[in-house]
């Protein structure tokens, strides 16, 4: 392991979250093209196929966020 991510390992836990929520937005911010594997291509393509068919089969994002929270 190197030296740098050692040190980043002594940091608490909530400091070492928000270090990744930084660098996830500085990566969004850059506009680099990230690839995308053909596997996850295809599995957008599939369950948009799958919504165009059947409109009704999908929930909203209330839906599922109502039932998760209700699970607890």
């Amino acid at each position: 392991m190197n030296t740098a991510l050692q040190e980043l390992e002594t940091l608490p836990v909530p400091e070492r979250v928000q270090l990744v929520e930084d660098l996830w937005d500085s990566i969004a911010r850059s506009n680099a093209e990230i690839p995308i594997p053909r596997w996850q291509r295809d599995e957008v393509d599939r369950r948009k196929q799958n919504y165009l068919r059947n409109p009704d089969s999908g929930r909203t994002w209330d839906a599922v966020k109502r039932d998760i929270l209700q699970s607890r």
